[in-house]
């Protein structure tokens, strides 16, 4: 039997109901589906191992499966239809459970249909690829989509690495503020923890200076090519010290959502623009590049790996999309449904004080979860 969590299980869902629906539906920044802007649905497209699986709406009552080009079935849109029902209450019956878990009747009807797996694989930005309809030149074209659901625990937008951490530098006139901040410990679990968040209060509240020094860049003594940092000054020259700005406002006073986030840039204005629209600007273009396929690891093209945007999976079982004719939306969503987490400090050994040369530095992690839908 196959098992998958409600994520992966959510990809499937996105299938069957796009084949049930023949369209894909646009929605607004707030998630809701716009009823008079959709795309209609040429095929989907999946790689089911070292094979192309085809599933083409035909006179919007039947689809033909083709595999390598050779059609195989012809399955009328009702029946996905009324698999993509049964597919969300059996995951809605299985949200207060964690871990995977085996849909029986989905994986036959899966079998039926030449489809194999439930998730695409993971070095794929785009969970599914969809060949649509422009409505607004009639143009049609392949385009990649990531697929985010809400049906189960807020997902990741960034995670944390060696390559995320923020390095800053610590000036004060404590000679002893290393090892009282390393001396602040938490025990939690029986386990001794790092309180990020405690240590840098301390700090600041020692009259300490703390200020943006680089991007942590010697996980990779071999390269010291700083990869997050150069994709971030591809996206704007200033987005490594906005960010870095965040993390302060996130560690040391508590703010977590991204758009309070802004709304505290705005006022402080701490790099002095003329337009304070500036860092609503920025900060979203921010968003928008990590969600289509800017990570901190790679070098980056400043091109979308998922041409396509996003589709998600509502709570009530919605499908709807963020493409490029409402890509305003989109950004305004992410904005608006983002937050800043602590990582794990001893994953990615952070918020401890220590010296180079004389100068004391601490790292402070970036990581960026969804809101709760």
């Amino acid at each position: 039997m196959t098992k998958g969590n409600i994520g992966e299980w959510s990809e499937i869902y996105v299938l069957l109901k796009l084949l049930g629906e023949g369209k894909l539906f646009a929605a607004d920044e707030d998630l809701n589906k716009l009823e008079d802007l959709f795309f209609p649905i040429i095929k989907v497209i999946r790689k089911e191992d070292k094979k192309i699986a085809e599933y083409i709406p035909v006179k919007t009552s039947v689809i033909e499966i083709y595999i390598d080009g050779v059609k195989q079935e012809e399955i009328p849109m009702s029946i996905f239809d009324v698999q993509s029902k049964k597919l969300f209450e059996e995951i809605q019956k299985q949200k207060k459970f964690k871990g995977t878990f085996s849909i029986e009747e989905t994986e036959t009807f899966m079998n039926t249909i030449k489809c194999f797996k439930i998730k695409a694989p993971s070095t794929d930005k785009s969970d599914i690829k969809v060949k649509i309809i422009d409505i607004h030149t009639g143009y049609s074209s392949v385009v990649g989509f990531s697929i985010k659901s809400q049906l189960g625990k807020p997902s990741t937008l960034l995670n944390a690495s060696g390559r995320t951490g923020f390095i800053y530098e610590i000036t004060s006139k404590n000679e002893n503020i290393l090892k009282e901040t390393n001396d602040i410990l938490k025990i939690k679990n029986n386990k001794i923890t790092v309180p990020v968040k405690e240590r840098i209060k301390y700090i600041s509240d020692n009259s300490s200076q703390i200020k943006y020094h680089d991007i942590n860049y010697r996980t990779n003594k071999s390269n010291k090519e700083n990869v997050f940092k150069d994709n971030l000054i591809l996206i704007d020259s200033f987005m490594d010290k906005i960010i870095a700005e965040t993390l302060l406002y996130f560690y040391r006073d508590g703010i977590f959502e991204c758009k309070e986030m802004v709304k505290k840039l705005e006022k402080e204005n701490p790099f002095q623009y003329g337009n304070i629209n500036a860092y609503s600007y920025k900060f979203k273009k921010f968003l928008t590049s990590v969600a289509l396929g800017m990570q901190p690891g790679t070098k980056w093209k400043g091109t979308d790996e998922a041409s396509g945007g996003y589709i998600i999976v509502t709570k009530c079982g919605e499908v709807v999309a963020y493409h490029i004719y409402n890509r305003n939306y989109f950004e305004e969503y992410l904005l608006n449904n983002t937050r800043y987490e602590v990582p794990s400090t001893s994953r990615h050994n952070f918020g401890s004080i220590y010296t180079i040369k004389e100068k004391k530095y601490i790292n402070l992690n970036l990581q960026i979860r969804f809101l709760e839908g």
